[in-house]
């Protein structure tokens, strides 16, 4: 984490990005906005018609409301399980957040619908590779007919403006899967590329 934190903790000045609604902002401590996921072109989905999160950073914690509504019997989603990290959940469905200081390096966080939970830090685009070893502060989730909301909150161990991708996989039962974020790099789905890094927090 000390080593994140170096390189990411240099403040700059902030920016709003004008494509992006603020809920409500509290001084210069608490930040709240809600923002939209988009299926990349090439990955269409069937059972889900839109990923809405809501995003709060309060100081050095990053809360995430992530809510998906559509068809919900079609969406496949792993059993519950215990609160405990596992490697590998993007390959069902998940919701993921990525936070990028002013530097090069970053860290990813995957939050599974059983609870699971996984947080990876990277010296730069997908390089030195290492576990981020600070558990989510909570991980919950509620369903309804036509809708699911994932609740989460993290701290990603940087001060300054934070540069935010959010995205997530969504399965459906009849193997078909979509990739959403909140902007898409040219190509194929890379939640790992600059350009998914489009929400500025300070």
């Amino acid at each position: 984490m000390g080593a994140w934190v170096r390189a990411c903790g240099v403040a700059v000045k902030p920016r709003r990005l004008q494509s992006y609604a603020p809920l409500k902002e509290i001084g210069s401590k608490k930040t709240r906005m809600l923002v939209s996921l988009h299926p990349h072109p090439d990955t269409p989905a069937n059972a889900v018609s839109a990923i809405a999160v809501e995003v709060v950073r309060e100081d050095g914690v990053l809360r995430l409301s992530y809510r998906a509504t559509g068809r919900m019997s079609d969406l496949l989603v792993p059993a519950p399980a215990e609160f405990e990290r596992a490697d590998e959940l993007w390959k069902e469905t998940c919701f993921e957040a990525f936070v990028r200081g002013p530097g090069d390096a970053y860290c990813e966080f995957n939050f599974a619908p059983s609870t699971r939970w996984a947080g990876y830090a990277f010296d730069g685009y997908r390089s030195g590779m290492r576990n981020y070893e600070i558990a989510p502060l909570f991980l919950e989730t509620n369903v309804g007919d036509d809708w699911f909301e994932l609740n989460t909150a993290v701290a990603p161990g940087a001060d300054g403006v934070w540069r935010v991708g959010l995205s997530a996989v969504i399965e459906e039962m009849d193997g078909t899967k979509s990739y959403w974020a909140l902007a898409h790099a040219r190509g194929k789905p890379d939640f790992h590329h600059a350009d998914a890094f489009s929400l500025e927090l300070a």
